[in-house]
């Protein structure tokens, strides 16, 4: 519930001294009190004196936000709803509609609905743009609206959603969700088992110990552990997942902070599973934390082949501090490191340029260091493949069509353009993608290079400096080129624009499984990862 303070503030004292006596601050503690006060007298100033009525919580979250803006992305803010959100993504288990939303600029849109849970019984498809919930309307609530859908078991919720123009209605009965870590494993042949990782909640090890016992007990002398697209989670998850393949005792990661107890070297703490059998590591941009754990740590232990591209680059470690009034700060405490000691952040949050934004870490500027067996890896920049798939690496393009949703939009309407009975039915034809350019063009895509932007910048100087007016047309000329060149750049990236747009095509008729069946067929990485583990020679001499 939110308090509106008007015309009178009460400023929490004893927070503020909960604040400065429970943290370490040594030499700091004057002046982080000596700003403490300025703010509160500020903030009671501004909320008392201020023309227009204000909003405290508003101002205050707000100036929260801004605070953290300038550290790294991950310490951040959570109220009671995102407390309530990290607890799910960390269990995997709630009770509601059972479906992915997306809520951006007041529109909330199904991204996903779970196979066999209520909104998926009730007939909700990914791309209906939900208008109301119940009595509310999406477009005028401003808190956090995805709370709307959840509630106990066996209630009702009544939801009025658009689709494809025409509005319907369906009433949804709420049960307990619980979204699997392992959404897929299987044989792929008499000697390859297959497990899909897709996050790190507190069941991911349990369900990859299972999988790996039954894939064992059907045959499989060989592992491909799919991490691709995972963003991580808990960081003892992924060291009992290492644990699976690696000896008791073994050390998998290190962390180093400012703050002395925060000096933690975590090592395997149970008997191993199975420390003979061959591994392949798939990664991909999407691979972040717990995954770069997992799969630096087994590359560093010269313990699994990694395959795929570049992994995400994120080396920080975040723990929640509780706060007053259910509310929570998630604050980044620590950087992590793989056996071999490389810390894989990538970007630099501070040491930013001149626009502000993090930057990347030179690639010259990347430390060599060693596995076990003496092999050379690199820090600062993700985990590095052993076998680089190039199409695997989205260029800026393929990043721009997921970014601002034109390959789901396009989706949505490819589905209910087409209709396909099995998933071995399922084909996109260069004349379907022929009918996306089409439709990149009907909607103007378009998204900013870097060259646009310095160019862009030029012209901006050359209107105010009248001399070099006379450029414009040759600048605004370039300009054309350059949109004209991004279109071509669809073509010449169509292989991973494809990989992509099958991909979220596939979910639409058969589901997240129906997915990783289809990848078990048709993806690049899979079928090269079976074929270094149908060779162990040449398994093993990537881990020489």
């Amino acid at each position: 519930m939110k308090h509106y303070l008007k015309k009178k503030l009460i400023i929490p004292f004893a927070a503020v001294v909960i604040l400065l006596t429970g943290t370490a601050f040594k030499s700091d503690f004057f002046e982080i009190a000596k700003q403490i006060e300025i703010f509160t007298t500020l903030f009671k100033e501004l909320n008392m004196n201020y023309v227009d009525e204000t909003n405290p919580g508003d101002l205050m979250n707000t100036a929260i936000k801004n605070m953290l803006n300038d550290l790294d992305p991950y310490t951040r803010f959570l109220n009671e709803q995102d407390v309530e959100t990290a607890r799910i993504n960390n269990t995997g288990d709630y009770t509601g509609i059972g479906a992915r939303v997306r809520t951006v600029d007041g529109k909330m849109v199904v991204v996903e609905p779970y196979k066999g849970y209520p909104a998926d019984q009730a007939g909700l498809k990914a791309g209906d743009e939900l208008i109301k919930i119940d009595e509310f309307t999406i477009a005028d609530f401003k808190d956090n609206v995805s709370d709307l859908l959840r509630g106990e078991a066996g209630s009702k919720v009544n939801v009025t959603y658009l689709r494809q123009g025409v509005t319907k209605t369906a009433t949804i009965i709420r049960e307990e969700v619980e979204v699997n870590a392992v959404p897929l494993y299987e044989m792929l042949n008499d000697k390859t088992g297959y497990i899909a990782l897709s996050k790190f909640n507190s069941k991911a090890s349990a369900e990859t110990k299972e999988a790996l016992q039954e894939l064992k007990s059907d045959g499989a002398e060989n592992i491909i552990l799919d991490l691709r697209g995972n963003p991580g989670g808990l960081l003892h998850e992924a060291i009992n997942i290492v644990n699976l393949f690696v000896p008791k005792n073994e050390l998998v990661v290190t962390t180093k902070s400012k703050v002395k107890k925060y000096n933690k070297i975590y090592r395997t703490k149970n008997e191993p599973l199975d420390l003979q059998i061959p591994i392949v590591v798939l990664i991909d941009g999407g691979s972040a934390s717990a995954s770069e754990i997992v799969s630096g740590a087994l590359q560093d232990l010269d313990r699994a082949v990694v395959i795929g591209s570049r992994s995400f680059g994120k080396g920080l470690v975040q723990r929640p501090k509780k706060l007053t009034y259910g509310t929570q700060v998630k604050i980044t405490i620590s950087r992590y490191y793989t056996p071999s000691g490389r810390c894989i952040q990538a970007l630099d949050y501070w040491n930013r340029d001149a626009q502000g934004n993090a930057v990347r870490t030179n690639k010259a500027d990347f430390k060599e260091f060693k596995t076990k067996n003496g092999r050379s890896v690199f820090d600062g920049g993700g985990v590095n493949p052993d076998i680089v798939v190039n199409d695997s690496q989205l260029s800026p393009v393929t990043k721009a069509l997921i970014k601002d949703n034109y390959i789901f939009d396009f989706a949505t309407v490819f589905y209910y353009n087409n209709k396909f009975a099995t998933i071995e039915d399922f084909k996109f034809t260069d004349s379907d993608f022929q009918t996306f350019k089409n439709y990149l063009i009907s909607k103007e895509f378009n998204f900013e290079t870097k060259t646009e932007t310095a160019l862009l910048k030029a012209i901006k100087a050359a209107e105010e400096e009248e001399t070099f007016t006379k450029l414009l047309p040759k600048y605004k000329a370039v300009l054309d080129d350059i949109k004209n060149l991004k279109i071509n750049n669809i073509s010449a990236h169509k292989k991973q624009i494809i990989r992509e747009l099958e991909a979220e095509i596939v979910k639409r008729y058969f589901y997240r499984e129906g997915l990783y069946q289809h990848y078990l067929v048709n993806n690049e990485e899979i079928n090269i990862a079976k074929e270094v583990l149908a060779n162990q020679s040449k398994y093993k001499n990537y881990l020489k």
